[in-house]
């Protein structure tokens, strides 16, 4: 198992960008998936965006054109760039590591703590 560790979290007005890191304890070369999550308040945890094989991407409508997902495999990490934020991204943001797409579509994979965005109206 890989420690995660999510940072970047803050609170921002509206329109603003803030740009969320997770480091990996180890290399994340041999991860099959790697992916952010997010958890609004009262809600149901959900997946965001996931990069695949280091270079499929993968985007939620609600984060499309907005959000860019990237990894550094040199520097073991994952980071997530937020763009026009809106207060509806408010929310607890997870990063994740599968080493293989079965562990991905089972939700079964390292997370790390989170890191709280709040989006200001």
């Amino acid at each position: 198992q890989v420690q995660l560790v999510e940072s970047g979290g803050d609170l921002v007005q509206t329109g603003g960008s803030l740009r969320l890191s997770c480091a990996a304890s180890a290399s994340i070369i041999g991860f099959n998936t790697m992916a952010w999550y997010r958890q609004p308040p009262g809600k149901e945890r959900e997946l965001i965006t996931a990069v695949t094989r280091g270079t499929d991407t993968y985007y939620t409508s609600d984060v499309w054109g907005r959000f860019t997902i990237s990894i550094d495999n040199v520097k073991n990490m994952l980071y997530l760039q937020m763009n026009s934020l809106k207060p509806e991204d408010t929310a607890m943001y997870y990063c994740a590591a599968f080493l293989t797409e079965s562990d991905y579509i089972s939700d079964f994979g390292s997370w790390g703590q989170g890191t709280q965005v709040t989006v200001s109206s």
